[in-house]
Parts: structure tokens; C-alpha cells; sequence
């Protein structure tokens, strides 16, 4: 997979190695293709084997367990294991990477004080346990990959990203302008100034049960217009101060959702355009849909928005961070 995503280019005394490796069953053959490669670290967060190679039996209850520290694999790490992690920072430090990218749980628990390897992986953060400031990139395990084969292009991609990303040692994000809160005057500016026929428009739809809270645009990767139409915090639940105003944005909106020649790009657009034509009776028109494309490119893989975006883009986990700051809306 290294090979692959292109971070280590396999020699011939690489592929002689391996080779002799599956026919003779020898594992100091595999010892002998790391030597030749040193551009790639490899540290243990424990430097032990855990019984029946079950992190569990380095568990205990939290009386005994390391500060600071989360559950892992059920259990709380002992203090007594203490030690591992200090010795883990002081590897990293002599070694100083650009990027860390963190096999599995374990090392995502020890470098950044969390266990969701599903949710985080292809993401990067800066570490704050263990040792602070280092760049972490996670992904799967390779073990992982053999216990679910469909994970392995999974793992390529990510290692892709983290080969980009040793090119540097700051966390790196997007910049971008994104109108939040609104007047019906903003959402004819922005149409008019940023948005033409010889661009892609992207567009998303929020919904919470028959509602369509709000809907995004964005014309380019700079730029961004949200348009709220729900507001649990307002009298009569509305975005909008009156009927008259919310059903003015409503016409702006369809007008340009409906506007054949510009082409316009969704993910799940069925979805989208289903629940707007049911809730609004508007005819959206799609053009392209990431989800299909991805769909073309990966068939066996996950297509949920969050998951193509940790593949395809430098975004944060912002399916994460919207369920501890809030919505996106109040906090763009």
C-alpha cells in the first residue's frame, strides 16, 4: 500500500525480498524490504505484546488509569503503561515528522485522546496527548484491511493525502468566505455577482423531518451562501421576520434551482431534489452528483457526504464538530 500511494517505490531488491518471503515463509525477509526504506519510521505506541494480543489485558477501572486518557477498547490503559507513551513522545520528537499517520484506534487514542478511527480517519488534526503539535493523519489498520478487504483502496487514498501532507508540518484548512444570517438584498447580491451559467453551482439542502432548515450554495471553493429558513430560537420557528419575506427567499431560491442553464452539482441529489419538489414543489435540476461519481470511481465503498469529503478534500471532520459547537449556520 505504501508502494501504491506512492510514498516508497519498490526496487527489484524490494520485490526479491518479498518474494523469497511467501515462498520461503521467512519474516526477516520482510525486516530486510523495511532497511532498505528509512524515509518511513515505524513506532509501536506499546512497546510489548499484549496477551493473547488483546489490548484489554493492559486495561483496567479508572482508578488505575492513566490521566488524561479516554477509554480504549472498552477498558482504561493503566498508569503502570505510562511509560510507553513518554518514550512514544520522545521518538517522535527525535525524529521530528511533518506527519504522523496514526494505524488504527490506539495511536489516534494515544496521540490525540480519542478511539474513533470510522469517523476521524483521512482527516488531519494536531496532536494533543502523549506529545502536542504534530500533525496526525488516521487511517485503518492494516490488519483491518485484511479482516476487510474493502478497506485497502480506502487506505491507499488516505496514505496519498498523508504523502501531500508530509510536504509541510501545519494543519492546512480551506480558506473561504461563507454568508451566514442573511437579507433577502445579500442572497439577490450573491446570486448576482457569483453565480453564472458558465460555472458549477453546488447546492445542498438541510432538512429536520418534513422541513428544509436551510440551503447552500456555493459557486467556487471561495465562496459560500447559506439560506436559513428554520430557526428554533425565533418566534413562529422562521428564519425570516415575516410570511411575506420567507416566501420572497422561497421564489429567489427556486429561481435559481429551477434555472436550467446553470448546471449545478449535488451529492445524493435524488434526495435533494425528492424533498424539495415534495416540500416546496420546486423542480431542482441536477447536472452532476458526487455520490454517483464516487459511486463510479470506489462502488464498494462508503458514499455518505462526510466520507467522500475525507477522501476528495483537506476538510476537517466537520460531521464531528458540528455535534459539539453547534450548527454549521450559527458558526461558519
Amino acid at each position: 500500500m505504501l508502494d501504491e500511494s506512492g510514498i516508497i517505490t519498490f526496487t527489484a531488491a524490494d520485490k526479491d525480498y518479498i518474494r523469497r518471503f511467501w515462498r520461503e515463509n521467512d519474516s526477516a525477509m520482510l525486516d530486510m524490504v523495511w532497511k532498505l526504506h528509512p524515509e518511513v519510521h515505524r513506532l509501536n505506541v506499546f512497546n510489548l505484546h499484549p496477551a493473547d494480543n488483546d489490548l484489554a489485558t493492559l486495561c483496567g477501572p479508572k482508578s488505575e488509569a492513566i490521566s488524561g486518557y479516554p477509554k480504549l477498547k472498552g477498558g482504561y490503559i493503566r498508569a503502570e503503561f505510562q511509560p510507553h507513551l513518554t518514550q512514544l513522545a520522545d521518538d517522535l520528537i527525535a525524529i521530528d515528522p511533518n506527519v504522523v499517520v496514526a494505524l488504527g484506534n490506539t495511536p489516534l487514542w494515544a496521540l490525540c485522546g480519542v478511539a474513533k478511527i470510522s469517523s476521524l480517519r483521512g482527516t488531519t488534526r494536531l496532536s494533543d496527548h502523549s506529545v502536542r503539535g504534530f500533525k496526525v493523519l488516521p487511517t485503518y489498520h492494516p490488519a483491518a484491511v485484511l479482516r476487510q478487504w474493502e478497506l485497502r483502496p480506502v487506505v491507499i487514498i488516505d496514505l496519498m493525502k498523508a504523502k501531500h501532507e508530509s510536504e509541510f508540518p501545519e494543519v492546512r484548512r480551506p480558506s473561504r468566505q461563507i454568508w451566514i444570517e442573511p437579507t433577502l438584498g445579500d442572497i439577490e447580491r450573491f446570486f448576482t455577482d457569483h453565480v453564472s451559467r458558465d460555472h458549477l453551482l453546488c447546492v445542498d439542502i438541510e432538512t429536520a423531518g418534513t422541513l428544509i432548515t436551510c440551503i447552500g450554495f456555493s459557486p467556487n471553493p471561495s465562496i459560500a451562501l447559506v439560506v436559513p429558513f428554520y430557526d428554533p430560537g425565533r418566534k413562529g420557528k422562521s428564519y425570516w421576520p415575516s410570511a411575506s419575506d420567507e416566501a420572497k427567499a422561497w421564489r429567489i431560491v427556486k429561481g435559481i434551482l429551477e434555472d436550467r442553464e446553470i448546471p449545478k452539482l449535488f451529492h445524493n441529489g435524488l434526495y435533494d431534489v425528492a424533498f424539495l419538489y415534495r416540500s416546496m414543489g420546486i423542480k431542482a435540476c441536477v447536472t452532476h452528483d458526487t455520490m454517483l461519481l464516487h459511486h463510479a470511481l470506489q462502488p464498494e465503498s462508503l458514499k455518505a457526504l462526510g466520507f467522500v469529503g475525507s477522501l476528495y478534500t483537506d476538510e476537517g471532520p466537520w460531521k464531528q464538530e458540528h455535534k459539539q459547537r453547534g450548527t454549521i449556520k450559527r458558526y461558519a
